[in-house]
């Protein structure tokens, strides 16, 4: 019964940390496009680990970005507290979400392999 109520509420956390970053939060180096691929509270709500993904292919870009979300952790839990009715909102730890990327790299040598086992099958023009 416990385990279905942490995980609405880390659902409920995920889409309203979007939403507050996305609509409320004005820091201008936000540039690059993020989501929160998932937040995990632990039973006391005292502590909520949010991961995300931020899209981009400049790795200082994804950084300010990255660092512009972890700036702004403490307006973030003050809007939590606004918009829900909780009574006590989890402090907040935002982290980067590595296995997007391993599954972007995974996607990759994947096709890699399908290009070159095309190559290979490839009637040859020799005749």
């Amino acid at each position: 019964m416990a385990n279905l109520r942490t995980e609405k509420l880390n659902a409920e956390f995920q889409r309203n940390i979007y939403d507050i970053l996305k609509n409320k939060v004005k820091d201008p180096r936000l540039t690059e496009m993020f989501t929160v691929t998932s937040v995990v509270v632990d039973k006391e709500l005292t502590y909520a680990k949010v991961l995300f993904s931020i899209y981009s292919t400049d790795e200082a870009k994804k950084a300010t970005t990255f660092e512009a979300i972890k700036s702004s952790a403490g307006f973030v839990r003050q809007q939590l507290f606004k918009s829900m009715r909780i009574r006590c909102v989890p402090e907040l730890a935002f982290f980067l979400d590595k296995g997007v990327d391993k599954d972007q790299r995974i996607d990759d040598i994947i096709k890699q392999i399908h290009e070159q086992d095309e190559k290979k099958t490839e009637p040859s023009n020799q005749e």
